[in-house]
């Protein structure tokens, strides 16, 4: 059987299940770096205090994407806290304010997200899934490069 968009029903219902997890971990990585943005303190407050702005503002819109594309395999994104933390493979962080702990937060947190990518990009590929492999396949691209940038702030 076959869904509005033509892929198969039961092939696109996983899909929506690993797409509302990366929406979940979204979720929980969007309030981390709001909380990081908000508090964070140190010599390069000014750097890390738009650079998490840019981020929860780029996770902001992958959320919408992300739900947007649960809908359209035909399935109901989650949309409230319970859920997000029920699903959720990324911690909630509380009272970070040191720069370098924030960084590994974020670093930790991009770690979690690739790999569900990854594993959703597999996943869509199977299922002959254009539209969800085109939105990984982007996000991945996105997420490493992110990931070296960071690694080489740290260093």
């Amino acid at each position: 059987m076959k869904n509005l968009v033509g892929l198969d029903h039961k092939r696109a219902q996983k899909l929506v299940v690993e797409l509302n997890i990366l929406l979940a971990d979204y979720e929980i990585f969007y309030q981390n770096l709001r909380g990081l943005h908000w508090n964070i303190k140190g010599r390069k407050f000014f750097e890390l205090h738009d650079k998490f702005e840019e981020l929860y503002m780029d996770a902001f819109t992958k959320i919408d994407e992300i739900a947007e594309r649960v809908l359209t395999l035909e399935g109901e994104p989650l949309h409230t806290y319970t859920d997000y933390l029920e699903y959720t493979e990324i911690k909630e962080e509380r009272n970070v304010t040191d720069g370098t702990q924030g960084v590994e937060v974020v670093i930790n947190n991009f770690r979690t997200l690739v790999q569900r990518e990854r594993l959703i990009l597999s996943l869509a590929s199977d299922a002959e899934d254009e539209g969800t492999v085109s939105l990984m396949s982007d996000y991945i691209t996105e997420t490493e490069k992110t990931l070296w940038m960071f690694n080489s702030y740290l260093k």
